[in-house]
């Protein structure tokens, strides 16, 4: 499933009750606004946990971290755990240098992912 927005896609797909998200290649204003439409309609429809994947993404400017912690705190709010996967290591020294990394786990792949949100539910 794809949500179709001016000129850019956000793919989607969900196993079971969490939901992989796309960031794309670049996340700004206008990218991060439909990962974020997507996150939160995913959120209110039901789904206990998000994976982000930044497989493809190249590029992440300010607007889109900020973007990024608004989907934090939508997910927070929702009891929902969230995942980023597929981080690259620049991408993941700025997900730490500005803290986000104290606030959603990081997995190397979506396998990972699924894996940690797996092993998370086991030990609640």
């Amino acid at each position: 499933m794809a949500e179709e927005a001016g000129s850019g896609v956000v793919q989607t797909r969900c196993v079971g009750d969490v939901a992989i998200i796309c960031a794309g290649d670049y996340l700004n204003k206008l990218s991060g606004e439909r990962v974020e439409r997507e996150c939160k309609r995913r959120l209110e429809a039901g789904c206990r946990a998000l994976v982000l994947n930044f497989r493809d993404t190249e590029l992440i400017n300010s607007i889109g971290v900020s973007i990024l912690m608004g989907i934090i705190d939508a997910a927070q709010e929702s009891s929902a755990q969230i995942v980023f996967s597929n981080v690259n290591n620049h991408t993941k020294s700025l997900f730490e240098m500005l803290g986000l990394t104290r606030h959603v786990s990081l997995a190397t792949d979506e396998g990972e992912a699924l894996s940690q949100l797996t092993s998370a539910t086991i030990n609640l």
